[in-house]
């Protein structure tokens, strides 16, 4: 995502997310999936070449899904690699800059972190309650929302995100997101009428949805 989206939030992309009934530490990456302690200690050096920083960038990307379950083997090596970066954050941004599944990923762990942050926010709790009492299930999202929404309904999208990523169903998890960020447009102006020091939700909304489909595109 571009650089003045990431700047508005946080750095912790990575957290521990669940839903009613699982936690992310319930997911285990695949056997096949893993990273080149190679190709990370020659990318930290300044070695490696175009090709095996992308090999390494989609690497990075498969494993994101699973941080919480990582073996020490692969943790050393992504410490390592953030450590490089100084940061969570930048750690994103670089992946942003390798088309594909690298950018698409990072751009959703973007989003998570939009959606983590508003989650518990008052306004956008009661403006998206209010919502649902017109329409309880707005489009695209039926599937993922339980009746009752709360300071946990955003968050919990983020898990369904992180998981439809992690099961490599990377178009389900973009439908997911555009729809939830669809909705969030449509009960922006609710959430400044509230607490209008909220402010630019519409505007993030927007920048997301349109740099998410740029990246999907890519895939």
């Amino acid at each position: 995502m571009r650089n003045r989206t990431l700047s508005k939030i946080g750095t912790k992309l990575l957290r521990l997310r669940h839903d009613a009934s699982q936690t992310s530490q319930d997911r285990t990456a695949p056997a096949d999936y893993g990273l080149d302690r190679g190709q990370v200690g020659a990318f930290v050096a300044g070695t490696l070449d175009a090709e095996g920083e992308a090999a390494l960038a989609h690497q990075v990307a498969r494993l994101l899904p699973f941080h919480w379950t990582w073996p020490n083997r692969v943790g050393e090596g992504m410490r390592q690699l953030i450590d490089h970066f100084g940061d969570q954050r930048e750690l994103m941004a670089w992946l942003d800059r390798h088309p594909g599944l690298p950018r698409l990923v990072a751009r959703l762990y973007v989003f998570m972190g939009l959606l983590d942050r508003y989650s518990a926010v008052p306004a956008v709790v009661t403006a998206m309650r209010e919502y649902r009492e017109r329409t309880p299930y707005p489009p695209g999202l039926e599937p993922y929302l339980v009746p009752a929404t709360d300071d946990d309904t955003l968050a919990s999208i983020a898990f369904k995100i992180e998981k439809l990523l992690g099961e490599e169903q990377a178009q389900e998890a973009v439908e997911l997101a555009l729809a939830t960020a669809a909705w969030l447009q449509q009960v922006a102006p609710r959430v400044r009428e509230l607490t209008p020091e909220v402010g630019d939700l519409d505007e993030l909304m927007e920048q997301a949805s349109q740099d998410i489909r740029a990246a999907a595109a890519d895939i």
